[in-house]
């Protein structure tokens, strides 16, 4: 390590694997405390001013990419089956993304991370290249302990607005929790699909694997949200995502983040009906 990376992982941490050093540089000037502090955020001025009223500060913006090969695995015609390859090659390249924003936002001294977007892009500067985004802003909270179970700030999708109705309702976010399934879908055979030509049917094949797949997702989802002791996942999304594999292809990616109760009672405030004055 050479002295420059010495002095960056004194003040941040650690210097950390996939994470530029001019990165770790810019989040060290950038840490609460530091002569040339100041942070930056992609909340709206809506988001910014609530998440603020829920007693937390935005520290800055953190990112993580990764840009991965995904590798080919070949589905059986006439058969639904996972093509487990793909599922762990699309899952863990969202984990490198998500693990560098963690990274970041740990350098900066955060406790959380929220207004998370984590989006795929596939180059055109290779075959089956995509890089792998996942881009949120750190905050550290005014008072309180925040981080999750295993010592690392929060990750959040919700928006600016959800989650200070999350904190003031009592509940924490723990962290954006997800699973992936990859699923050859079957082709039907030559006189079966014949047979529906002209008619109302439903086609069992097809039904199990969307079904199965799904499930798959949601079962994966739910495992990294008891990981992490959650009491429930909020937000949950449910994505059919084709990519560029084929229409009998498809990733069934599930996500929502994992939420604990702060408190015994969950108080929500009621929405006032505000009237303008105006003179007409």
């Amino acid at each position: 390590m050479s002295d420059d990376e010495d002095k960056t992982a004194a003040t941040t941490g650690a210097v950390v694997s996939g994470v530029p050093e001019d990165a770790m540089k810019r989040l060290a000037e950038m840490r609460p405390g530091s002569p040339r502090a100041l942070f930056t955020s992609d909340l709206t001025v809506n988001e910014f001013l609530l998440v603020r009223e829920a007693g937390f500060r935005p520290v800055g913006l953190v990112l993580g990419s990764s840009v991965y090969h995904v590798g080919l695995q070949v589905g059986r015609w006439s058969q639904n089956m996972e093509l487990d390859k793909l599922s762990q090659a699309m899952y863990h390249a969202r984990e490198l993304a998500m693990t560098r924003m963690e990274a970041e936002a740990n350098a900066l001294g955060a406790d959380g991370i929220v207004g998370v977007r984590l989006d795929i892009e596939f180059k055109e500067f290779g075959n089956d290249l995509a890089e792998f985004i996942a881009v949120g802003t750190a905050v550290k909270a005014d008072s309180g302990s925040w981080r999750n179970d295993h010592g690392l700030p929060f990750t959040s999708d919700l928006s600016g607005q959800d989650f200070w109705t999350l904190v003031q309702a009592g509940y924490a976010p723990l962290g954006m929790v997800m699973g992936s399934c990859v699923y050859h879908i079957a082709h039907q055979r030559g006189f079966a699909a014949l047979g529906n030509v002209g008619r109302n049917v439903e086609i069992p094949q097809f039904t199990e694997a969307l079904y199965d797949a799904r499930e798959l997702a949601m079962s994966r989802m739910q495992a990294e949200a008891e990981e992490l002791h959650a009491e429930g996942i909020v937000g949950v999304q449910l994505l059919s995502l084709p990519h560029r594999w084929g229409g009998h292809t498809t990733e069934f990616f599930a996500i929502g983040t994992a939420v604990r109760a702060t408190r015994a009672d969950h108080i929500i405030q009621k929405p006032q009906l505000v009237l303008p004055l105006t003179d007409r």
